[in-house]
């Protein structure tokens, strides 16, 4: 059995989703767009199980954005593989009258429907009082009353799936003088229903008709005299007229007149232009405290782990470039990843925690009005902050702008925003520019600089909105709707399952990368043109010699001049000119060519680097401390507050991820744009990093 999830933003889809299936669900795209797709299986009992679809939120079936159109697509459109055999349709108790449109036009393209009635317990708080048998009465399909945190009545909603019919009559009869062009339609094209018919008619791209068709229907339509709109507000202003006649006889509002919900009284400060503001600020500081300080044991026995495991490595094979691969490439690249889980897994809590209790949609529409003044979309606003976690689905969020040009420009300025793949950099720099002291107890000096980096690619996204709103001209003004949802407490299982899933994507997906990069990159240290490592090897030796120095002294020396002949030293002396004026020396080329793939690979890229040849085997050292212990040419400390704070820089502002100019592509359907993205960004990455080394050297 497939079972499509449809429901309004906000009517807490996602917690009954993860209810009804627990773990065993995965995250893909719809075919042929880039929309995210949440399925999962869900057990029936006897043996049986159904899999589930997470449908986009979406208001009605006369979609304004490409999110909704996905909603009409995979109920409207028999083929789409997703194409369900049952609708379980999620309405908020406390907002009936509004949550009811889409679920009369989902039953009348005659499927079966079960309405899951949910936070029936914050309506009833609120004075709001509803009645399950009589809006199954007044409605003719099962009702549920469940709570997709606490897991009331998910069972009974369960064992209903199975039993659920077609409602015989529609909630909207076709009007007459469409019912001629709806039978046509009908005749020519497998439309189910009269209302697919007259949905078809709508020219609403149901995937049905094939492209030579398209003409066929426009010219069928014409001569029918539909006015498309006309006919669309229409049947909404004849669906409420219906609804609310059921709501009223079905629902019970006992709430005191003029008594303020707790939302309302919250919303008093939060919701304040200055106290508000505030809030927002001091929510933003205590979380990147925390990212830093709560972090700092889990780091440190995650290095532990992994240096102890590469030791006993060392100790137990045999000597060989088998060892040397798995200790000095794939060990010391998977460390520079998985020590920076803790991170992540604190930011997507955070993050998890502010959506589940609503206080998101807040942040979002107090920022709106500034947003606005710098030629952005309201909406702009929800995918730059996605971007703090990944500017993959913050880009394909942006499809829920209406105005091209002004979602042109929110795509085009989201990667400026610091996603959590530059949590491993920003960690690994900060250190070499910024002491870790406490201030009055609580204040750590790097977890300040840490928040100020995430403001500053904030910053330079809004300012870029700016510039490109003026060169691009946008044309007029587009409109800021959000629904605000009540406050509640975050259902803890949502927000574990949010952490597990972006540790675990993350983990993976850096880890197959960092992986590969890590093998080739030891093979291009420790190999080269044989004629230049002999070279390199003879030099070295004269060297230690003429130095006088240990046999120590002498195998690092000679590791030091091997891995400048190596193929990987020859591909960073070849952009080294390029890089020179930042402070940058060839292995930072090298790190900044591999984590073009994705920026996280630069920590690996430098563990590998330095972990090459290392003769010092009893003394296995983290990445940090292998580049504080770096060299350069003049014999001081490679990474200086200079070059380490350039760094920063250059990782704040660059592209540096091929996912996102991929997504960029598919979003735009042109090269164009993701080659303007990373020009610009490159060179505003460049020119902000020369500015700060010359500063600070």
């Amino acid at each position: 059995m497939k079972v499509a999830l449809v429901g309004n933003p906000n009517t807490g889809k996602s917690s009954l989703f993860n209810r009804l299936t627990g773990l065993s669900q995965k995250v893909g795209n719809f075919p042929g767009v880039t929309v995210d797709k949440r399925t999962g299986e869900m057990n029936l009992g006897n043996g049986q199980s159904a899999s589930v679809t997470d449908l986009p939120g979406a208001y009605s079936l006369y979609p304004t954005a490409p999110d909704e159109k996905i909603v009409l697509e995979v109920l409207a459109n028999l083929k789409h593989p997703n194409f369900p055999d049952v609708v379980i349709y999620v309405a908020d108790a406390a907002n009936l009258e509004r949550h009811l449109l889409l679920l009369t036009q989902v039953a009348d393209l005659g499927l079966p429907v079960v309405l899951a009635l949910n936070m029936v317990d914050l309506a009833e708080a609120s004075g709001i009082r509803c009645y399950p048998d009589r809006l199954a009465k007044e409605l003719a399909m099962p009702v549920m009353v469940v709570n997709g945190r606490t897991g009331l009545g998910i069972d009974a909603l369960r064992a209903a799936l199975p039993k659920a019919r077609a409602r015989a009559k529609p909630f909207y009869p076709i009007p007459a003088d469409w019912q001629a062009l709806a039978a046509e339609i009908q005749r020519r094209w497998p439309a189910p229903s009269d209302y697919h018919a007259l949905l078809i008619s709508h020219h609403l791209g149901l995937g049905l008709p094939a492209a030579t068709d398209q003409e066929q229907l426009q010219a069928l339509c014409k001569r029918s005299g539909l006015r498309s709109i006309r006919g669309q507000v229409d049947e909404t202003m004849a669906r409420y007229d219906f609804i609310g006649a059921v709501v009223a006889r079905s629902v019970e509002n006992v709430a005191q007149s003029g008594s303020a919900t707790f939302s309302e009284r919250l919303d008093r400060v939060l919701m304040h232009k200055v106290w508000g503001s505030l809030t927002f600020f001091v929510i933003l500081l205590l979380l990147f405290q925390a990212i830093f300080t709560w972090s700092k044991g889990p780091m440190e026995a995650i290095e532990w782990s992994f240096a102890l495991g590469a030791e006993w490595l060392k100790v137990n094979l045999p000597g060989g470039w088998l060892t040397d691969l798995l200790t000095e490439g794939v060990m010391a690249g998977l460390a520079g990843v998985v020590v920076f889980v803790p991170q992540i897994a604190l930011l997507s809590f955070f993050i998890a925690l502010l959506e589940e209790s609503g206080y998101m949609a807040r942040a979002v529409f107090l920022s709106d009005s500034v947003m606005r003044k710098f030629g952005l979309n309201g909406r702009s606003i929800v995918s730059l902050i996605s971007g703090l976690a990944c500017a993959i689905p913050a880009i394909m969020s942006t499809r829920s702008i209406r105005n091209w040009r002004e979602r042109l420009i929110t795509i085009l300025v989201t990667p400026l925003m610091s996603c959590s793949a530059r949590i491993p950099v920003f960690m690994l720099l900060v250190t070499f520019v910024v002491p870790g002291d406490l201030y009055w107890g609580f204040f750590n000096l790097q977890g300040l600089v840490f928040m100020g980096l995430y403001l500053t690619g904030a910053g330079a996204a809004i300012f870029s909105a700016w510039a490109l709103s003026k060169l691009l001209k946008v044309a007029g003004q587009g409109f800021f709707l959000l629904e605000l949802p009540s406050y509640k407490m975050p259902h803890w299982k949502n927000v574990g399952l949010t952490v597990y899933e972006k540790v675990v994507t993350f983990v993976w997906e850096a880890g197959k990368m960092i992986l590969l990069i890590s093998v080739l990159l030891w093979g291009l240290a420790t190999y080269g043109p044989p004629s230049q490592m002999r070279t390199a090897e003879v030099q070295a030796r004269a060297e230690a010699v003429a130095a006088q120095l240990d046999t120590v002294a002498t195998a690092d020396l000679m590791a030091a001049k091997r891995l400048e002949a190596s193929y990987a030293g020859l591909l960073g002396k070849t952009i080294e000119p390029l890089i020179a004026p930042l402070g940058f020396d060839w292995k930072i080329g090298i790190a900044l060519i591999t984590s073009f793939a994705a920026r996280e690979v630069f920590v690996g890229t430098m563990a590998t680097l330095y972990s090459v040849g290392s003769a010092d085997d009893g003394d296995l050292k983290t990445v940090g401390q292998q580049m504080r212990a770096a060299k350069n040419a003049a014999g001081l400390p490679m990474y200086s507050p200079a070059v380490a704070a350039a760094l920063l820089i250059y990782y704040l502002f660059a592209m540096q991820c091929m996912s996102t100019a991929a997504v960029v592509y598919r979003e735009t359907n042109s090269w164009r744009w993701p080659v303007l993205q990373i020009v610009y960004l490159t060179a505003l990455a460049y020119l902000a990093a020369w500015v700060t080394y010359i500063c600070l050297a």
